[in-house]
């Protein structure tokens, strides 16, 4: 598998990055791993504009998948087009929360032109070469950690999440744990929303990940350097912060 960081960027886009957005690669078969604000660039810049196979988002939180929403135009209105509906797995409601961003009238005109709409649950099933494992963590809306196998290795995406043993269950051995690491420790931190930086070295150190990737991170909310110090205080394996158009070799 091959990992190419689209956006990284926590909650809102950062001054250096789109936010969330990872493109993953088998065997051809290119999977879009949410698709967060400003990242539809990135596509165009580090793969290409018609890049996709499908596109799976963890949550429906606005930093997750608005740029699905640019990405109508791309596919409705090209002049090769309409495109053929791409298949795209989302909890449910992701139908009608993509065309209520895209029109006022989202009964009157739905985005199911464009989207193969299929609703997630916790298990495991199939898209393209990948195997997937879903499991959902600890975040306020419907939110699901994804586990990616291919040919016996194992990448393991957090999604969004507060502490929560279903994570490290998810991330259980994985070769790499993409994993957010949005604040720094502290009291003022609202519950139940994101992982700090021990937190996600904790998790990653408890699943024995072969590699911890942090991302998520919220520029003017925290600190990169503190973030990785309190990662490595508590994770013995390599680690680092994620940029856009970084790739890996899993």
């Amino acid at each position: 598998m091959r990992l190419t960081v689209l956006g990284c960027a926590g909650s809102f886009p950062g001054p250096e990055s789109a936010c969330s957005a990872y493109l993953v690669e088998a065997d051809g078969f290119r999977l879009l791993l949410d698709f967060g604000t400003g990242s539809l660039s990135a596509l165009q810049r580090y793969a290409g504009l018609h890049a996709v196979d499908a596109v799976l988002l963890s949550h429906l939180h606005g930093d997750h998948i608005l740029d699905a929403v640019s990405y109508v135009v791309v596919r409705r209105y090209a002049p090769d087009g309409p495109h053929d509906p791409l298949p795209l797995y989302a909890p449910a409601g992701a139908a009608q929360r993509l065309a209520g961003a895209y029109s006022a009238d989202a009964e009157i005109e739905s985005v199911e032109d464009v989207y193969d709409f299929q609703t997630l649950s916790e298990g495991n099933f199939g898209i393209g070469p990948f195997t997937v494992t879903l499991a959902r963590v600890n975040h306020p809306v419907e939110t699901y950690g994804i586990r990616l196998e291919h040919e016996g290795r194992v990448l393991c995406y957090s999604a969004d999440t507060a502490p929560c043993d279903a994570l490290v269950r998810l991330a259980d051995g994985a070769d790499v744990f993409l994993c957010e690491a949005s604040y720094l420790d502290g009291p003022q931190n609202p519950p139940g929303l994101h992982l700090t930086g021990r937190e996600a070295g904790e998790a990653a150190q408890q699943a024995g990940v072969g590699r911890l990737l942090l991302t998520h991170l919220v520029d003017a909310w925290g600190s990169e350097a503190q973030t990785v110090a309190a990662a490595s205080a508590v994770y013995g394996g390599p680690l680092e912060v994620v940029r856009p158009g970084a790739r890996y070799d899993i």
